[in-house]
């Protein structure tokens, strides 16, 4: 865990705990930009704290996941403030998700 009481994860790292566990995958970018293929809720960074009943219980791994990292780190941070234990981000979201190969869908 970081400082900020959340993991950061490389996008090798999430390849393999998507393979290996149960987590949440949260889209927090606006606009929608894409989407990694096992993602299971989209809600925006800066309405995460107002979206809570849309995530599963406060110790249940959530990963969060936006373009670049940025807003996913705002949105991690808000979620550890509110008491989520196992909070993990894409660290360079889905930009360094694409860099290390990996598929990007985008539905419009």
């Amino acid at each position: 865990r970081n400082p900020d009481g959340y993991v950061d994860l490389r996008a090798e790292q999430l390849q393999a705990l998507l393979q290996d566990e149960k987590v949440t995958l949260v889209n927090v970018h606006v606009p929608y930009e894409g989407e990694l293929p096992a993602t299971d809720r989209f809600i925006p960074f800066d309405q995460i704290q107002n979206r809570t009943v849309e995530l599963p219980d406060k110790d249940a791994p959530i990963v969060l996941y936006c373009r670049s990292g940025s807003m996913s780190t705002q949105a991690a941070k808000v979620l550890v403030g509110l008491g989520y234990t196992n909070v993990y981000e894409l660290d360079g979201g889905f930009n360094a998700w694409v860099a290390a190969g990996y598929e990007l869908l985008y539905k419009p």
